[in-house]
């Protein structure tokens, strides 16, 4: 409370859309109302400092994703202001069980939660029943975004499938431009209209890979080495990554496509064309590339994709494999002429046995350095074999590590680095643990409520706490993997921790051992003790983690 007696209060506006935030009309009718709500009470005082998240969805995005939630709630620790307000429960969020733990967690920090619309939605900390009311009231706000993505999902089917443009950033080689229809909520349509420069960067693309059969490294290559096209890359630079979205991409034919790719755990993947939901028919002012050429380069990539992964030839091929972490040196390894890391580019060899006629594969260890193989301009020498450059760094690293062991103080360092680690994952799979019991005390409430939803007695109908539990034992069983995987983990660190601590007393040297590992045990030494290796054809610089100077004296 500050010293007038007076409540300080911060406001928090959100808008869920770019076109929400780019024609602002939401956010100041947002605004105009939590002013107005914040005036008509005496004893509040607003603060100067606003929070406000622009084009951020409250459903799809975490509550340890949202980065303005977090300031608020760090500006609470700091005891800053008493009272946040917002326009409607939902600019907080959609997440039934996320968000109701982070209104109680500001709640225990002193700030009470208002909206225009409801009034204050904190319950006490001993009110059980509300903090109930809580999850209920945001689990139908996640129910119905849940819906309202279902219809939207539903909608664009059928407007794709009448050749309309869904929205978002408009594809290489087109503009938005306005269409001249206005939506229901008053908003100005655009349209996809061709960009002449870029249409014929499209379809120099196209040629290069139906006529000359070029890989899409092979084409940004070739565009990065001609001024003109150079000038023309979306992002300054073309990358083989870019290269394939255009070639795959029907909307150049004229079909619009909904579909195309999916999140996935956070994470966005191309789906098979198989599953793609295409118009019905070309929209000729969208097409830059003929339909039969646009598929001519289809089937082209996908033979081409097939003889590179495994030739009919040698599909019963016994394949000789080394063991896992085969490249040692990949999460160090940069290349030296562009300082970008390197990744696997590890190669098959098939042969076969005289007298029996076996086909046979071996995996060559091959380190590339990841801008040559994107199609960016590079020095000739772009790759390295593992069995030329892993000698030298084991040969450094073995001395490296023998010149370690007589250092006396480091056998109690690496023993108390081992032992803060473990402490630190024991909390970890306690807080994991309470999080599961807590899901499961949650769930068991909601259950004990179904035969008064069967009934009508209760505030949501059967079907929507039906979902709630659904949902709520989705995410019990999510944290149920979270909660096995510290398990496993702290088991292994136990077990790596006695394995070393038996090392250090022992009689063999440390050098010794690193030389006679496996590749996925070399692989975690070379992590902990180096931070970065540079290669070129003629040096390799290596960059440990403690000055080998200050080690070895040299």
């Amino acid at each position: 409370m500050m010293n007038s007696g007076k409540k300080r209060v911060r406001m928090l506006l959100r808008v869920s859309s770019d076109q929400q935030l780019e024609s602002d009309g939401d956010l100041t009718v947002q605004r105009q109302l939590v002013l107005d709500y914040v005036k008509n009470h005496l004893d509040w005082t607003l603060d100067e400092k606003e929070y406000f998240e622009g084009s951020n969805s409250g459903y799809k995005n975490s509550v340890a994703d949202r980065e303005i939630l977090q300031e608020a709630y760090r500006d609470a620790q700091n005891r800053e202001y008493e009272i946040l307000v917002v326009y409607k429960d939902d600019r907080i969020g959609r997440r039934m069980w996320e968000i109701g733990g982070y209104i109680m967690s500001l709640k225990s920090l002193g700030v009470d939660i208002y909206t225009v619309k409801d009034g204050c939605i904190s319950p006490e900390s001993n009110d059980i029943m509300g903090q109930m009311m809580l999850a209920l009231r945001y689990g139908n706000a996640q129910k119905s975004s849940a819906d309202t993505g279902m219809r939207v999902k539903d909608t664009a089917k059928k407007l794709v499938m009448q050749g309309k443009f869904m929205g978002g950033k408009a594809p290489y080689g087109y503009v938005l431009e306005p269409s001249g229809e206005i939506s229901k909520h008053g908003r100005a349509l655009k349209r996809l209209v061709i960009e002449k420069n870029q249409a014929e960067a499209v379809q120099f693309i196209y040629e290069l890979s139906l006529h000359k059969e070029f890989g899409s490294a092979k084409i940004a290559n070739a565009l990065n080495r001609d001024a003109r096209y150079k000038s023309l890359a979306p992002n300054d630079v073309w990358k083989s990554g870019t290269i394939s979205s255009i070639l795959t991409n029907p909307i150049y034919a004229g079909y619009t496509a909904y579909n195309r790719r999916e999140t996935l755990h956070g994470r966005r993947r191309n789906l098979d064309p198989k599953d793609w939901l295409l118009s019905q028919s070309p929209n000729p002012e969208l097409v830059i590339i003929r339909e039969d050429v646009w598929k001519k380069v289809q089937a082209g990539r996908e033979r081409r994709g097939s003889q590179y992964r495994k030739s009919i030839r040698n599909q019963d091929a016994v394949v000789i494999k080394r063991n896992d972490g085969m490249l040692p040196l990949v999460d160090v390894l940069h290349c030296g002429y562009c300082g970008r890391k390197m990744v696997n580019g590890s190669k098959y060899n098939y042969w076969t046995i005289k007298g029996t006629g076996e086909r046979r594969a071996s995996k060559t260890a091959i380190y590339k350095c990841q801008n040559a193989s994107q199609g960016i301009p590079h020095n000739r020498y772009r790759q390295f074999r593992g069995d030329q450059i892993e000698p030298v760094v084991y040969e450094i690293l073995g001395t490296y590590i023998g010149k370690l062991q007589e250092k006396e103080n480091i056998f109690d360092c690496i023993l108390e680095n081992h032992r803060r680690k473990r402490q630190r994952m024991e909390r970890e799979l306690k807080e994991a643990q309470a999080e599961l019991e807590k899901i499961q005390r949650g769930l068991a409430v909601m259950e004990d409520h179904i035969p008064e939803a069967m009934t009508g007695e209760y505030v949501l109908s059967l079907e929507e706490l039906a979902h709630s539990i659904h949902v709520q034992k989705e995410k019990r069983e999510c944290q149920q993997k979270v909660v096995e995987e510290k398990e496993h983990a702290l088991s292994c660190v136990s077990e790596e921790a006695e394995e070393q601590e038996r090392t250090i007393y022992g009689k063999v040297t440390w050098g010794e051992l690193f030389l006679d590992a496996d590749a996925s045990t070399k692989r975690v030494l070379v992590n902990k003790l180096v931070q970065r290796i540079d290669i070129t054809k003629e040096s390799m610089v290596i960059r440990f983690a403690v000055s080998l100077e200050e080690v070895c004296g040299q």
